[in-house]
């Protein structure tokens, strides 16, 4: 689909000048142009909230929405509220498509008595968001035509069923079908799909699996194992190395974990840095978790004690031959991205290292008898220091380290660990199992 969400929001916040920003109709960022400004002002809780959750309360939306933005034609100027945490009044320029509203352009007001800005320029403002509503309601349209047939393939059996439902998804998407596209998981995904995803050819909700690991011709491609629903999304690639918008628009779907104060841009009326934007997608993204092992939660417990949301994103494939395993990467990306905090919220398959291999035999929880007294809670620390051990190749002095405790206490520990797992240590492939048992213990 032609057209750059992000160029028609910088056009807009230079006509206007004013950092503009787009949300969709269900109020979840989609663009946003540059903001500067030290006004504390500028960071109301209405704002902090938007950009740590991408997306505002129930209770905002329907707060902005007593204004008349559904139904408004023209820009809508909403005062500022304090009470209501809106500390600066916004100009909302309500994005539609044949009369229906597809999102809504969003600008901080000027203050009382400056003068704003002048009409022709909101006209020609409005214009541009035109161009934005047919841009949203294709999208929209691709989207929710689509999401049967996007499901019916990471939900079909192997075999002639997948094949059908491949070929199906092949005619709806016409010669678009045939272009490069990348595979992406976005778990647990709460509620439906959201409205429009910018770049996607399709999206859909994948109900989640069961524990098992199923028998020969069941659906091998549903969601995450054990989880709940997961989103899934057909991302459009110009090019195998151009992933970074791809990133940028999954970093999108998932609520923001940055120090507000370090953010600068939000939901409703709101705008920050686009340098945060991209480095939500990458760096920024793996920064959740940069330590090692060491510095993680116990083998089989995610950080924090609750699954979080992650994403993972699958190589790019071409055509939709290879569409259900790159759902498979995609899945297993974002598995490891909870069992390995460091690989981040978006986790690329390509960057997750044995987890690769890990996730496709893991599907029910470990139960190795070797392993099963060792990953039992009352030895959580043991198997801490084990994976930490493995993982620096078995030298002590790089283990003792890492973990901050003393050489001789990490050999006392090895040595339990040798006590209740029976294995020796010493031995190439009783590592190798520890290792392994370890590790996927991580995804269960």
């Amino acid at each position: 689909m032609k057209g750059d969400y992000q160029d028609l929001v910088d056009e807009i916040s230079a006509l206007l000048g004013a950092p503009a920003t787009l949300e969709n109709r269900d109020f979840r960022l989609i663009a946003f142009g540059a903001h500067d400004s030290d006004d504390d002002l500028a960071m109301d809780p209405v704002r902090t909230r938007s950009i740590l959750t991408r997306q505002s309360t129930a209770a905002v939306r329907s707060w902005f929405e007593g204004f008349g933005i559904a139904r408004a034609t023209g820009p809508v100027r909403i005062p500022a509220a304090p009470d209501a945490g809106v500390f600066r009044g916004r100009i909302c320029l309500p994005v539609r498509f044949r009369g229906i509203v597809q999102g809504y352009v969003w600008l901080l007001d000027q203050e009382p008595g400056a003068p704003g800005p002048e009409p022709a320029a909101l006209d020609a403002a409005m214009e541009v968001a035109q161009r934005i509503g047919v841009l949203l309601a294709e999208e929209a349209k691709a989207g929710a035509d689509l999401s049967r047939e996007f499901q019916a393939v990471l939900t079909a059996g192997r075999g002639w069923q997948q094949d059908m439902a491949v070929a199906a998804l092949r005619a709806a998407l016409g010669p678009g079908g045939d272009g490069l596209h990348a595979a992406v998981c976005v778990a647990p995904w709460p509620g439906e799909a959201p409205a429009s995803v910018p770049g996607a050819a399709a999206v859909c909700v994948v109900p989640g699996r069961g524990g098992g690991a199923g028998e020969a011709g069941d659906a091998p491609t549903a969601g995450p194992a054990g989880g709940g629903p997961a989103l899934a999304v057909l991302l459009r690639l110009r090019s195998t190395d151009a992933l970074a918008p791809a990133l940028t628009a999954v970093a999108r779907l998932l609520p923001r974990t940055a120090d507000p104060a370090a953010a600068g841009a939000a939901g409703a009326g709101t705008a920050g840095p686009r340098a945060k934007a991209a480095a939500g997608a990458g760096a920024a993204a793996r920064a959740a978790g940069a330590g090692g092992s060491a510095g993680t939660a116990p083998a089989g417990q995610p950080s924090g004690g609750a699954l979080r949301m992650t994403a993972g994103v699958a190589d790019p494939v071409r055509g939709l031959a290879e569409l259900p395993a790159a759902w498979e990467q995609a899945v297993a990306a974002a598995r490891a991205a909870v069992a390995e905090p460091r690989l981040g919220p978006v986790a690329q398959w390509s960057q997750i290292g044995p987890y690769r291999l890990l996730a496709g035999l893991a599907s029910d929880p470990v139960d190795d008898p070797a392993a099963r007294a060792l990953l039992a809670p009352a030895h959580r620390e043991l198997a801490r220091t084990a994976e930490v051990f493995l993982d620096c190749a078995g030298q002590a002095g790089r283990a003792a380290a890492a973990l901050g405790i003393h050489r001789q206490t990490l050999y006392y520990r090895l040595g339990r660990v040798e006590q209740l797992t029976g294995l020796d240590l010493d031995a190439g492939e009783d590592r190798l199992l520890l290792h392994m048992a370890l590790k996927a213990s991580r995804l269960a």
